[in-house]
């Protein structure tokens, strides 16, 4: 498949280059998590790695495998079928690999900051302070006790996650990524529960989900509504214009971090905080796609147009 480009984008989300710069860290996270969850040399009989080899034999191919599966995001199944592996090993390799992928993308530097503490210092070393801030939701599966389904629902006749991203615009980077909260909470609740502090005369776009929400020494750009009979001023027709091309912007970062389909389509996983790392990982994938496909933008006055 290496060979074919497309397909292969099309079956892991990834350009050869992408998977390439992913293989050496992928390659020491994978041996480090082998040491950790598996029994010292001393109390096993055989020599960690002999014995019969796994369909799963190389790091090409475990790293490959937990791609397709994030981006086409199949059943379990289906994807053992795919590996020749039984269900219940391809679901053993899901969530082990989900842990090394995960601990890849931190050592390179691609998943956004969790916390206020990191994020202040993540955008304080951007090159502009032109950042979003907006929530998005994802579909899951509705919950069979009552409590939990209606935690989960959204509103829009449908039980969600939710997470608040802020995006860098210059760079179409994600820097910060909310707890996964359930469908119920309102976007400007989850952002109050990060005590965010941009870099002095930072730019912020909002939408209207964000009202009242400004945080310190910022310049926020959020559309203005038209008051019942009045016309919008020259000036907040020239603001509005200003918020709807920082919004496009937005809505490309946030379908690219979709691109993976397990963010995208209903959410079946019931494993505690699995739904939280596979939003992280594929915030990551995203942020990795940036800055190999468009260098420019991640360099001092780099954009992509």
């Amino acid at each position: 498949m290496e060979n074919a480009p497309t397909q292969l984008r099309a079956w892991t989300g990834l350009d050869r280059a992408e998977i390439e710069a992913l293989l050496p860290s992928f390659g020491q996270a994978w041996e480090e998590h082998r040491a950790t969850h598996h029994g010292a040399p001393t109390a096993r009989k055989r020599a960690l790695g002999a014995g019969r080899k796994g369909r799963l034999a190389t790091l090409t191919d475990k790293l490959f495998f937990i791609l397709v599966y994030f981006k086409t995001y199949p059943l379990q199944e289906v994807i053992g079928t795919l590996f020749g592996m039984s269900q219940s090993q391809a679901n053993e390799w899901i969530h082990r690999l989900t842990v090394v992928l995960q601990a890849t993308l931190q050592t390179d530097l691609h998943l956004p900051a969790r916390d206020a503490a990191t994020l202040e210092a993540v955008l304080t070393a951007c090159e502009r302070y032109t950042f979003a801030i907006n929530g998005t939701e994802r579909p899951t599966q509705r919950a069979s006790h009552d409590a939990v389904q209606q935690e989960r629902y959204s509103g829009k006749k449908t039980h969600t996650y939710k997470n608040v991203v802020v995006t860098d615009l210059g760079a179409r980077k994600v820097r910060f990524l909310s707890a996964t909260a359930p469908g119920s909470v309102h976007d400007k609740t989850l952002a109050e529960r990060t005590a965010f502090q941009f870099p002095p005369d930072s730019e912020l776009y909002q939408d209207s989900a964000f009202q009242r929400f400004a945080p310190d020494a910022v310049v926020i750009y959020q559309p203005i509504k038209k008051q019942p009979g009045h016309d919008r001023t020259d000036a907040e027709r020239q603001h509005n214009r200003m918020a709807g091309q920082l919004r496009v912007v937005v809505e490309h970062v946030l379908a690219g971090v979709k691109r993976v389909r397990i963010v995208k389509e209903r959410f079946r996983n019931t494993k505690p905080r699995f739904a939280d790392r596979v939003m992280l990982i594929a915030c990551g994938l995203h942020n990795l796609r940036m800055e190999v496909r468009h260098p420019a933008s991640q360099t001092p006055g780099g954009a992509v147009g």
